[in-house]
């Protein structure tokens, strides 16, 4: 009787998926064997890709090996130039300029280990982004395409004539014959479209695949001559109370007071559920603020309540958590559909340290609200460029930034931060402090704020780049408008554009978090 036979060491699994950053090393060297003479892919292109539309990013791994891979991003190809390059339609490999709301994937990269070459690689990865297509309902997929035998016909004929003859199949061409056969058809031909493609000296076929699954019944965007927001931030009062329910009168007072402005988002200070602390009868700031920490479910609950019943979305400041025995300073975002999102302060200032004992956070976080993509930034953090940088580059439009402050000092260093962010980044910011003395509560005697709504410095927006401020020390509030319709078109054409015109060849921010 002959023996049963165990087909599953004959296996090896082929798999399509999204890239993630275990990947980078192989999909380096992959790239340096496929384009041997050409500027491969560095880890901080990758992670950006990861980082900002990972969804766009496939590879295929071949029992267990990295095996081939594609990039894309989303744009609208009517706003970018006919005669356009690659490093202006990537950004220089980075897609900082890829945009969910676009019309059309354009892919960027293909590529296939020279060792695998002839087994429907390419094709499935072709496939994938058909798929992303339907499923985004985009328009088409948009390629700039290698002619890389080109150099070889170059004396006898011009590029499109041998373009006419690779696509009548007199000739083949690796790259657009392969584009052919998947069903893409040419738009034109760019000239200087790689700069080290010498292969294909220099041309790129445009070329599209037209999605026939394309509802435009069911429209991606509704163009608008606006998208205001309105914000309302809050300069709160830091004064003696004798219960937690004190607390909670004050926060639905100006919760309610940001509604009746039918505002988007009412703004909350750094740390001022240290207010709490004034009822408690523990002295040492370190046991006081372990003590504060009991509140942590009495304020979530409470802020909860608020964003739904008064339909707002709420910074809710921050507050002191502990966790798995540690301490954090957690700003939290309480959105008006009753979900909930938080971001650790990542740097944590020496008197923290030193008196409560702060732990610092790890991620820079971004979240989807109904206005719009937002970040939160809590007070010290807002001085580290780097962060407002990484939190534009995964879509952020506003950055939130609740503080507090002793003196006019430490005030100004968060205030002309926050505006330096705001014309770096071509992004909105938004500070919200407190005011006030406490005199018994450790370490908190003192307030100096000056809270407001600043915006990038161009035509287009406020002349000073200040939407609305606070007057300085007293309890109130500012509201302002702020328009993501106007940001998106300054981004696009502004008198300077800080986001595209950065030297991605010169310097990078390597941002090690997923």
């Amino acid at each position: 009787m002959s023996k049963k036979i165990d087909v599953s060491k004959f296996e090896k699994k082929m798999i399509i998926r999204n890239i993630i950053p275990d990947d980078f090393d192989d999909i380096i060297e992959m790239s340096k064997l496929c384009f041997p003479n050409m500027e491969p892919w560095e880890r901080e292109h990758l992670q950006s890709h990861v980082d900002i539309f990972p969804e766009g990013q496939f590879c295929v791994e071949y029992d267990g090996e990295i095996i081939g891979s594609c990039s894309s991003l989303i744009i609208n190809f009517d706003e970018y130039d006919d005669q356009h390059t690659w490093d202006e339609i990537t950004d220089n490999g980075y897609i900082t300029n890829h945009d969910y709301e676009g019309y059309n994937l354009y892919g960027i990269e293909v590529m296939v280990h020279p060792d695998y070459r002839r087994m429907k690689i390419g094709h499935r990865l072709y496939e994938a982004r058909k798929d992303l297509a339907r499923e985004l309902n985009l328009k088409s997929i948009i390629i700039g395409g290698r002619i890389p035998n080109y150099f070889k016909h170059a004396k006898e004929m011009t590029p499109r004539q041998y373009v006419e003859e690779v696509t009548m199949h007199n000739i083949y061409d690796p790259v657009l014959t392969f584009q052919v056969m998947n069903g893409f058809t040419m738009k034109r031909i760019n000239p200087n479209y790689l700069e080290d493609d010498r292969a294909s000296l220099r041309y790129a076929t445009l070329m599209e695949w037209n999605n026939i699954d394309y509802r435009p019944t069911v429209p991606k965007r509704q163009f608008k001559t606006s998208f205001p927001v309105r914000i309302t931030t809050i300069q709160y009062a830091m004064k003696k109370i004798s219960s937690f329910e004190d607390f909670a009168i004050q926060c639905e007072y100006y919760t309610d007071v940001a509604a009746s402005y039918h505002s988007d988002f009412a703004v909350f200070p750094e740390i001022f559920t240290l207010q709490l602390l004034s009822f408690l009868p523990e002295k040492s700031p370190s046991l006081a603020i372990r003590r504060l920490t009991e509140f942590t479910e009495d304020y979530i609950e409470l802020f909860t309540m608020l964003a739904v019943k008064y339909n707002v979305n709420i910074i809710g400041g921050s507050h002191f958590v502990e966790e798995e025995g540690k301490i954090y300073n957690i700003a939290y975002l309480f959105r008006r559909d009753g979900t909930i999102e938080k971001q650790y302060k990542l740097h944590i200032t020496p008197n923290e340290r030193k008196f409560w004992g702060i732990s610092g956070g790890n991620h820079v976080n971004v979240f989807d609200t109904d206005c719009g993509k937002i970040a939160i930034q809590i007070c010290y953090d807002i001085e580290f460029p780097e962060l407002a940088r990484i939190a534009v580059d995964k879509g952020a439009n506003i950055i939130f930034t609740p503080f507090c402050t002793d003196d006019r000092q430490g005030y100004l260093r968060v205030r002309y931060c926050s505006q330096a962010r705001a014309i770096e980044n071509q992004v909105y910011t938004v500070l919200s402090g407190t005011v006030g003395n406490l005199t018994d509560v450790e370490n908190m005697d003192i307030q100096y704020a000056q809270s407001g709504i600043f915006s990038p410095s161009d035509f287009t927006f406020a002349r000073d780049g200040i939407v609305g401020e606070c007057q300085a020390n007293i309890e109130t509030v500012v509201v302002g408008d702020v328009d993501l319709e106007i940001l998106r078109r300054n981004r696009r054409a502004g008198s300077v554009n800080q986001l595209r015109d950065r030297r991605h060849d010169i310097y990078s921010i390597n941002y090690k978090q997923s």
